[in-house]
């Protein structure tokens, strides 16, 4: 059982809510990054969630890294864990179903970075973000890549190297974040994204993640993805629907 962090399945029809809870800054430590990858993997093996949303409550995602739990790490004790700590704040990207971040109040450090692996970052106007590990003489552990084939690299390099907040404005000119609402609307803005992909065509929708998920090799993958979706029922479905009646008149079904 999670002390951290809860699936909400009752929000709307095909939506989960992963939903960090630790107050009072929802700051990520090992537990609660292991707790967030186990919800994620929960979430990408059921075939009623079409689409997710990231959430921590209405004053805050994420304030970033448990220092405390950090400046305690020995050299062992961090080479243990570096590996677990990674693929954990990196667990959006491997569930197939689309993701979104909804972020109030400050996404720091490895609250940021879990947000880098979602599909889609919708802010607050009045939302900090930032990646300040600099200044505590660590780096970003999972953030760098993507934030660097987000926003380019020397940007990238410019936020790693002074660990500098964001303001809404420049988040969204960067394309740090990809919508800037007002913070009472982050989750209803959120929600309505998630909606779109009740009914929408899961097998490719993963298929297509993978492809952005391989980075360099996405070229490769892209073969690998489109040949194994055929025979699929998406593809099935969706070719003759197309075919018959016009593009979006499929109606497909999860798993």
């Amino acid at each position: 059982m999670a002390e951290f962090v809860t699936v909400d399945r009752g929000v709307a029809e095909g939506v989960a809510v992963l939903r960090i809870a630790r107050p009072p800054m929802n700051l990520i430590d090992l537990q609660v990054a292991l707790e967030v990858s186990a919800a994620a993997a929960e979430i990408a093996g059921d075939a009623g969630i079409s689409a997710v949303i990231v959430y921590g409550d209405e004053r805050v995602f994420s304030a970033g890294d448990e220092m405390a739990e950090l400046a305690g790490f020995t050299p062992a004790q961090a080479e243990a864990v570096v590996a677990d700590f990674q693929a954990a704040l990196s667990c959006l990207a491997r569930v197939p179903q689309p993701t979104v971040a909804a972020i109030s109040g400050y996404a720091l450090g490895a609250g940021l970075e879990l947000a880098l692996a979602a599909d889609r970052r919708i802010i607050g106007d009045n939302v900090k973000l930032g990646l300040p590990q600099i200044k505590a003489g660590l780096i970003p552990l999972a953030g760098i890549r993507r934030l660097s084939l987000l926003v380019g690299p020397s940007k990238a390099k410019d936020l790693v190297y002074s660990g500098r907040f964001v303001d809404p404005e420049e988040a969204e000119k960067i394309g740090l974040v990809d919508e800037v609402v007002a913070p009472d609307d982050v989750f209803a803005a959120a929600l309505r994204w998630a909606g779109q992909f009740q009914g929408a065509p899961g097998l490719a929708l993963g298929a297509a993640k993978r492809v952005f998920e391989a980075g360099t090799h996405g070229h490769d993958r892209a073969r690998k993805e489109w040949a194994g979706l055929f025979g699929s029922a998406d593809q099935q479905v969706g070719t003759r629907s197309y075919l018959v009646d016009g593009p979006g008149s499929a109606r497909f079904t999860r798993g």
